[in-house]
């Protein structure tokens, strides 16, 4: 039930302004589908990227209604927001699998070249992917074609120790249904960039120094195996996949800036495999099948158990009393289990109507040791065995009509959620003698949404959709981390109204000159937030605590030469979230602006080509990248004095892209590329800098 392609309509040999040309092409590529398609979503093509040094944060920031918080460089924590939600109220997917499934340790480090496109769906999810999110979903996809032949590999080295490696091969056999493949990655940055700090001078005084960071480096590595079978009578794809990633990040200071560390560590290992059977079509019956097993075990480490206090220049200039620099010596492993079924049916009783059926049952289990806690009194808090077990369905109705040029997709999805835990009476702990006490409960809501996509003509289309989204607590923030965050078994679902319009204009084309551009209007009113309350100094329980309301509006705009010489592009949003809670710790703050995101970015890049300058198919190409991100207050807008709030200065970063590409089999590209050109003091969070300028060089080959 994909929209029908239209007829290529040639060029005129002379280009008349006048003349509205229509050039669509014979078909659709997936990512076209998915546009002129119901479903409120925006996709984000990688081929080019794949050519530049940004890594997948940096291409989904550039992105209309996207934002991304950077704490520092490579590897570091990052707060991705889409259209004013964040974190984990947006689910994240590689092939419609849950990323946590995937064995990647978070979307800002994917590397960009396993990427094929990025689908952001904005607030109203697709029932196919069996889940609950509150504010949209993310998906990445690695390639369509399952049964293609290729390889490729990429590096990338630059600034502040930055090494990069990609490999990726998948062949399949001549004749034959089987198909392999494999990919690897490793990635390492010694993140000693200079930033502008305090340190005291001979008299104690706190002064301004300009020093390195010392204890920040990030190292990921992972590889991915896949066999199967494609094409054949009883499977459209039967394909088994293996993968193992392993992780570790240095942390160089406390939330602000202030407090330097000089061994805090902390550590990831993830390995699981993935099993997925899609059955043949059955144009009889008009069914289509479905299934996805997978499993993951993941590890957690963190260590902190230096006997010293260090200075900004790296120096030991005290030895502590007792170990730790954060607090009481710790050296915490957290073991995850995790398991998923997914079952889909689709049933076509004519051509203009399609049912969908989705259900995905997931288990989380967790247990874990401090190896230096010590207590006569008191079991460790993480050996208390946690788990968590949560069932989303869905069903789903879509309609096409009037000449495909209306497409309607309703749905209703139902959430379950039950959860057993150990846990102790006193903050989490529990007495030798009598140990941990259990606890089991459950619960279910429901949610239910519409999409509309009405096609005005061949190249402008306008969409309306809603969703009342539901999000289940996570295990992170159920059952805390038995040290700094301690559980709440008590937490209830977030909930939200979502709605989304919009207009759009693609391929069209005025003679030679090419247009396309994008307005869409959205709102997102929440309630049951969950937030992190401190309890004491040193501790924090997440708590549905607040409710809120998002406004905002995105704008897209695009143009292309005659020739494709010259192509530019901008995007603007502007996110209205503001606290709406009457009661509870937050009523204070009724009416105030979120604190602590941006509400007001930008983002535009022009792109210069030459073509044939040594071959046929070469191109040499400067791009350059602008973004702007307007100021906003760390605290709530209402307390206190103005002049005396602590702001995050508004930030105008420029990046310049040099590439030059041979394309054709096989290809081959090299880039150098400047990030922070101006070598702007750069703040995504108070306090914390990010890297100033950066150089980096990128080569790829692909077969």
């Amino acid at each position: 039930m994909q929209p029908e392609a239209h007829a290529a309509v040639d060029m005129p040999a002379e280009p008349e302004l006048s003349e509205v040309v229509i050039d669509v092409g014979g078909g659709l590529s997936k990512a076209d589908q998915l546009r002129q398609s119901a479903e409120a979503v925006s996709v984000v093509e990688t081929e080019r990227a794949q050519r530049e040094s940004a890594d997948l944060g940096d291409v989904l920031r550039r992105t209309q209604g996207v934002g991304l918080q950077r704490s520092g460089g490579l590897g570091s924590s990052t707060r991705f927001s889409l259209n004013g939600m964040t974190d984990d109220q947006v689910r994240f997917f590689l092939d419609g699998v849950p990323l946590e499934f995937a064995g990647y340790l978070g979307i800002a480090v994917i590397p960009v070249n396993l990427i094929e496109r990025v689908e952001l769906y904005r607030g109203v999810v697709p029932v196919r992917f069996g889940a609950d999110a509150l504010g949209g979903a993310v998906n990445l996809v690695t390639d369509d074609a399952a049964a293609r032949t290729r390889a490729g590999a990429s590096y990338q080295g630059g600034s502040f120790g930055t090494n990069r490696f990609t490999a990726q091969l998948r062949h399949r056999f001549d004749d034959t249904p089987f198909v392999v493949g494999a990919n690897a990655f490793y990635d390492y940055a010694d993140n000693d960039y200079a930033i502008d700090v305090e340190v005291p001078n001979a008299l104690g005084r706190l002064e301004p120094a300009r020093v390195y960071r010392f204890n920040d480096a990030y190292r990921a590595l992972g590889a991915s195996v896949e066999g199967g079978v494609v094409g054949v009578p009883w499977a459209h794809r039967l394909l088994l996949r293996a993968y193992a990633t392993d992780s570790s990040k240095e942390q160089q200071h406390n939330l602000v800036m202030t407090v330097p560390y000089g061994e805090v560590e902390s550590s990831e290992r993830v390995q699981g495999a993935t099993l997925r059977y899609d059955a043949p079509y059955d144009p009889v019956a008009g069914l289509s099948l479905n299934l996805l097993g997978a499993y993951a075990r993941r590890s957690i480490g963190f260590e902190d158990a230096s006997r010293w206090v260090y200075d900004w220049f790296g120096q030991r200039i005290l030895e502590r009393i007792e170990p730790g620099e954060l607090d009481a010596a710790a050296d915490t492993t957290f073991v995850e289990h995790r398991t998923l079924g997914r079952l889909g049916l689709g049933y076509l009783p004519a051509p203009e109507h399609e049912l969908r059926v989705v259900s995905t049952i997931q288990r989380t289990s967790r247990s874990g040791e401090n190896a230096l806690y010590q207590s006569d009194v008191f079991l460790d808090p993480a050996r208390a065995e946690q788990g968590l077990l949560t069932l989303v369905s869905g069903l789903e109705y879509q309609l096409e009509a009037w000449l495909e040029r209306l497409e309607n997709v309703a749905f209703v999805k139902h959430y379950y959620y039950a959860l057993t835990a150990e846990q102790g009476l006193d903050f989490g702990r529990a007495p030798l003698g009598e140990g941990f006490g259990r606890l089991e409960r459950d619960l279910g809501l429901v949610g239910a949404g519409d999409a509309l996509r009405i096609r005005l003509t061949p190249w402008a289309q306008a969409k309306a959709s809603y969703e009342r989204a539901v999000r289940l607590p996570p295990s992170e923030q159920v059952f805390g981390d038995g040290r700094l965050t301690l559980a709440n078994y008590e937490l209830e679902p977030e909930v939200s109204h979502n709605v989304n319009v919009g207009v759009s204009l693609t391929d069209l084309w005025l003679g030679e000159h090419a247009l396309r551009g994008e307005l869409n209007g959205f709102l997102r009113d929440t309630d049951e937030l969950i937030q992190g309350l401190p309890l004491g100094t040193d501790r924090l329980q997440f708590h549905n605590v607040w409710s809120s309301r998002a406004l905002g509006l995105e704008a897209v705009a695009g143009w292309t030469s005659p020739g494709n010489f010259l192509w530019l592009d901008a995007n603007a949003t502007w996110v209205d979230l503001r606290n709406t809670s009457s009661q509870g710790p937050f009523a204070d703050f009724d009416g105030d602006r979120v604190p602590n995101r941006p509400w007001l970015y930008a983002n535009a890049s022009a792109r210069v080509q030459v073509s044939g300058l040594s071959a046929p198919n070469d191109a040499l190409s400067l791009t350059w990248y602008t973004t702007y991100v307007h100021d906003f207050f760390r605290s709530w807008e209402s307390a206190g004095r103005s002049d005396y709030k602590i702001v995050i200065d508004a930030q105008l970063l420029h990046s310049a892209v040099l590439t030059y590409l041979v394309s054709g089999e096989p290809s081959f590209g090299m880039t150098l590329e400047v990030q922070n050109l101006t070598d702007e003091r750069a703040y995504d969070f108070v306090g914390v800098q990010k890297p100033g300028r950066a150089y980096y060089f990128k080569a790829t080959f692909e077969l």
